[in-house]
């Protein structure tokens, strides 16, 4: 079952990076009709937003696009800092989303942002329990199957908070690039659309992959599979 698992997961996990960097290469041909970079949308999105205590930044790295609220940073990989394309300006007001989030104390922002160091801590859990169990044996099944189990339910509650996250700064992107004129035309609009759609199916992937596992950590002691080895 651990190898179904396994194998139906990383497929999942495959398949879905794999339609957001197609998709992605795709518009990253088409320039914006604004003719603006993403950093330059990312900067308009902001003023309209009266946000301006947020830094844009530029960092090597394909796709490595984020938001730092600790440090108030928007991170733009130097193809999206740089670009005029459609997955340029769509992936930088994405990450300008969670920056207007995080300035109106978004709820699911906040949550996931307090469960950032619990979650790190439960991937270390899951990652080298089952290591130490082989070797060690000091475990018995049922408390390791009750270790791994709680670790993936935090891992996947914390999936589970990112999906509203994702969903709602895809959703104010697509609203605020048109009206800002950083995009015009269906044609636009819909080039952006399915970048960003491609880029939450990493997420929702990232979110069944963990319930997957928790599950199957779980239903074993839900059916009283308490022997020990």
């Amino acid at each position: 079952m651990i190898w179904l698992v396994f194998i139906g997961t990383m497929v999942l996990s495959l398949v879905a990076v794999a339609r957001v960097r197609s998709t992605y290469a795709r518009y990253a041909q088409v320039p914006a009709s604004s003719g603006m970079t993403g950093a330059q949308a990312a900067a308009a999105i902001l003023r309209e937003a009266g946000i301006a205590d947020v830094e844009i930044v530029e960092q090597d790295g394909l796709l490595s696009d984020h938001y730092d609220p600790l440090n108030r940073r928007l991170v733009l990989s130097s193809e999206n800092y740089q670009s005029n394309s459609l997955s340029a300006v769509g992936v930088a007001a994405h990450e300008t989303g969670h920056a207007i989030q995080h300035q109106m104390a978004y709820q699911p922002l906040q949550i996931r942002m307090a469960a950032v160091g619990m979650t790190s801590f439960a991937s270390q859990i899951v990652t080298w329990l089952p290591v130490l169990g082989m070797f060690t044996h000091i475990l018995s099944t049922y408390t390791g199957l009750l270790i791994m189990a709680i670790g993936w339910g935090v891992i996947m509650a914390f999936n589970l908070v990112t999906l509203p996250v994702e969903f709602d700064a895809s959703r104010r992107a697509k609203e605020l690039l048109p009206r800002l004129g950083l995009i015009s035309g269906s044609e636009e609009a819909l080039a952006v659309d399915k970048v960003l759609n491609a880029a939450a199916w990493t997420y929702v992937a990232a979110f069944i992959t963990s319930l997957a596992y928790f599950l199957l950590y779980l239903l074993p002691l839900l059916s009283g599979n308490r022997r020990d080895d």
